[in-house]
């Protein structure tokens, strides 16, 4: 189904540029304690991501480690492997693990409802997802990176991964994409600690052994290339920082802690980060689970005629990792965090 707003245009809302700082994680790579110039920027650069994290949920990340190049290798192998006929696409799915290796088909993940927060919202700021929610037209594989933990109680999120039979080289570059997503993340993840004046592996000795799972979505625009057209519902995500490369196809929305809408923008060689629902819980809602929804709109569908144009795929890829808290970790606020009566009473 079309969004009821699928009349509506894009070009009001607001973009991301020049609302975020990008973050350069060279001012970590590159600390030298010894320096005093080096730790003033590293100090301040820290700074940048606990204030955009409290008031947009999102950052833009340079990471000198990751190149378009590289996200570009990744998005060509899921563009060829969604390209295969649906029935082979359905041998990669594992719903007897509630699809957290794997495929996951089209009209399988439902958002949750957010009817009420959704009305809420100015009418320039109101999403374009249905209300209530229905279930996604997007695909999406799971493939787990990171070390496994030797001991756990929740053996359904650490399961083997899945590989698909016509993709000898999936592994090699499922692991090296996802590994660079995850450590970026933990760098992010050192940085915000610093920067709301935690210890700084607050954040990183709790994603030790984490569920981390590369996550890429597929959206079909054989079929679903109507504008208005809701490839992901409103939502936010339940892990801790949701790390993506840049998209082909844009229609990305994201909203701020004011209940501001912004359409991302990512410029060529940047990460975009989002807070996820274990961000939340351990700042103590300092900072908010980011909600965000994706859209075909009139950009999405000038990216559309353009890959046609060109013979290219006509299949949205998201570049997406979502970083966890090991599962069995106890999540709560933090810190100074912690401190707040009334946050430890509403996220213990």
């Amino acid at each position: 189904k079309l969004s009821a707003m699928a009349a509506t245009g894009s070009a009001d809302v607001p973009t991301t540029d020049g609302k975020l700082p990008i973050i350069d994680l060279n001012a970590l790579l590159s600390f030298d304690a010894s320096n005093e110039e080096s730790k003033a920027a590293y100090t301040a650069e820290c700074q940048k991501v606990a204030d955009a994290l409290h008031k947009f949920s999102i950052l833009i990340v340079r990471d000198p480690r990751v190149s378009q190049e590289d996200n570009n290798k990744f998005l060509d192998l899921l563009e060829e492997y969604f390209e295969q006929p649906e029935p082979t696409l359905k041998k990669d799915v594992r719903p007897e693990l509630s699809y957290q290796v794997g495929a996951t088909p089209s009209f399988t993940e439902k958002p949750k409802d957010h009817c009420d927060r959704m009305k809420a919202f100015k009418e320039a700021d109101a999403p374009l997802s249905l209300c209530p929610p229905e279930r996604d037209v997007k695909w999406r594989f799971f493939w787990r990176v990171g070390e496994r933990p030797a001991d756990t109680e929740f053996a359904e999120l650490n399961a083997e991964p899945v590989v698909p039979e016509a993709f000898p080289q999936w592994p090699s570059t499922m692991n090296s994409w996802g590994e660079k997503l995850r450590r970026a993340g933990h760098d992010v993840a050192t940085m915000a600690a610093e920067g709301f004046g935690l210890q700084a592996d607050d954040f990183t000795s709790r994603m030790h052994n984490g569920a981390h799972l590369l996550a890429p979505t597929a959206s079909n625009f054989y079929k679903f290339d109507k504008k208005g057209t809701v490839l992901a519902g409103f939502h936010y995500d339940l892990n801790f920082i949701t790390v993506h490369g840049k998209s082909r196809f844009p229609g990305l929305f994201i909203w701020t802690r004011e209940g501001q809408k912004l359409r991302v923008t990512v410029p060529d060689g940047c990460l975009l980060m989002q807070a996820g629902k274990q961000l939340e819980y351990l700042t103590g809602g300092h900072v908010l689970a980011g909600f965000h929804e994706v859209v075909v709109v009139d950009e999405t569908l000038a990216a559309i005629e353009k890959a046609r144009e060109a013979k290219r795929s006509l299949w949205r890829i998201s570049s997406t990792c979502f970083t966890h808290i090991a599962s069995d970790q106890v999540l709560q606020p933090l810190g100074k965090f912690a401190d707040d009566a009334a946050a430890a009473e509403k996220y213990a």
